[in-house]
């Protein structure tokens, strides 16, 4: 018997609870931790994220089996779940943390992400030109604990079924077949 090789892919599409209970919820990943990357700030808490200063972004870490679900169907999930032509922003979110961004750990990833960004604009997908940034992964920083599993344990707070909800609701109806059974309403 073999075991599962995981891979991580890490993504910035606005507020990371947002993406982290969309992506938690699909087949072939294994585990979606919550931080903050891109910037210059060693060790930043949300607080020092929040002043925009610091020049992360909010992020989720995202370790998957590349045999379940490749790296190029999770950017298609990642575009299909937020706004990529937005910049510095999404929906009330606003600031240089909720930029939409992708941040690959290899060279392999790197070009993925750009192909799909290039068949995204060529099939003129959105109204809008992608404002995507490809960056190279430097250091993760764990968010805090209160941030991690967010949704899961807040569903009924206000952000989650306003601003949540409805991105869950568009990965069950475009991405059906990509949700872990359990997740299935």
């Amino acid at each position: 018997m073999t075991e599962n090789k995981f891979e991580v892919a890490v993504l910035a599409g606005g507020c990371f609870w947002c993406t982290e209970a969309i992506f938690q919820r699909l087949e072939g990943v294994d585990e979606v931790i919550s931080g903050y990357t891109g910037g210059t700030m060693k060790n930043p808490s949300y607080n020092d994220i929040g002043t925009g200063q610091t020049g992360h972004a909010e992020v989720i870490k995202i370790t998957y089996d590349p045999q379940s679900i490749g790296y190029k169907e999770l950017l298609d999930i990642f575009f299909a779940t937020h706004d990529p032509t937005s910049l510095n922003r999404q929906g009330d979110d606003q600031g240089t943390q909720y930029r939409s961004a992708i941040f690959y750990t290899n060279k392999e990833q790197k070009k993925i992400a750009e192909q799909v960004i290039d068949e995204l604009t060529n099939k003129n997908i959105f109204e809008d030109v992608i404002v995507t940034e490809v960056t190279e992964l430097d250091v993760f920083y764990n968010a805090e604990n209160y941030h991690q599993d967010y949704y899961n344990q807040n569903s009924k707070q206000s952000y989650c079924e306003f601003v949540i909800n409805p991105k869950l609701n568009k990965l069950s109806i475009i991405f059906e077949d990509k949700i872990k059974k359990e997740n299935l309403k």
